[in-house]
Formats: C-alpha cells, structure tokens, sequence
C-alpha cells in the first residue's frame, strides 16, 4: 500500500479489551500504540518489519502514524511512512493525521506529510479548515502550496 492511498483501503482493527482476542494479543496491541504514540520508533520498526500491519487502528480508529504524528514524533513517523502506512487514514471521527498536525501546529509533521501524498482536503474538519479555524496563516500557505 502507498503512503497515499485512498481512504477506502481497509486497515485492521484491533479493539483493545475486546474478549474475543487473546489477552496476549491485547497486550502486544497496546504496547504497539503506545511505541507509536512515546515515538519508540525502534521497536515500533522492528514489529512492522517482522510483519505487524503499519496500518493496524486501535478501537478509537487511530492508527500508529495518527498517534506519532498527533504526539509529534518526526523519527517515528518517517519510519511507519517508508514501511506504507496510510497517511490519509482517517481516525473514528473522520479526522485526517494532516489535520491534527495542524491543530498541533508542528510544521515538521505537517510537511513530512504532505511529502507523503497526504491529501489536505480530507477528513472533518480538514486541515484547511481546521489552520483557518485557529488563524494559522503559516500553515494555511503550506497547504495552499501543495494544491489545496
């Protein structure tokens, strides 16, 4: 899968606490979440190299390049982006990782993921909207310069 993918490709979804998958599963899951979210990118890489889905979503939706990119970790997210994570994945709400990068206002993030094909229309809000809801005229041109 391309860092770019449309938002219909599936990811897979693992609901912690969810007593139909094994609580060692449960475990491993969570671990792997909270690697993305406290930037852990060595061990997180190793995981996806040996065959976890870059994509994998935790039960809110949130995927491991969300939660690096919302928790602004630059190494971790250049590694679940070169191993085909989905920077256009939207979350449970329909939030878009761009967005939140905005809203975070980390212009690292933002263009690491613009670099990657993330599409700045997409989500609710979306990341245009979301840097003209806070005034962010920084960030706006950013996103006015990769077509938005």
């Amino acid at each position: 899968m391309q860092s770019g993918a449309s938002l219909s490709s599936p990811a897979k979804v693992l609901t912690v606490n969810d007593k139909s998958v094994p609580e060692d599963v449960q475990e491993l899951a969570s671990k792997l979440f909270d690697m993305a979210r406290n930037g852990d990118t060595t061990n997180l890489a190793a995981y996806i190299d040996n065959g976890v889905d870059p994509n994998l979503t935790n039960q809110d939706g949130n995927s491991l390049l969300m939660l690096a990119a919302y928790a602004g970790h630059h190494e971790t997210l250049d590694a679940l982006i070169s191993r085909g994570a989905n920077v256009n994945q939207l979350n449970g709400r329909g939030q878009s990782p761009l967005a939140g990068a905005v809203f975070k206002q980390d212009m690292t993030v933002v263009e690491k993921l613009l670099n990657a094909g993330a599409f700045p229309h997409e989500g609710h809000p979306n990341a245009i909207d979301t840097a003209r809801m806070f005034g962010l005229d920084e960030l706006a041109a950013t996103l006015s310069s990769h077509g938005a």
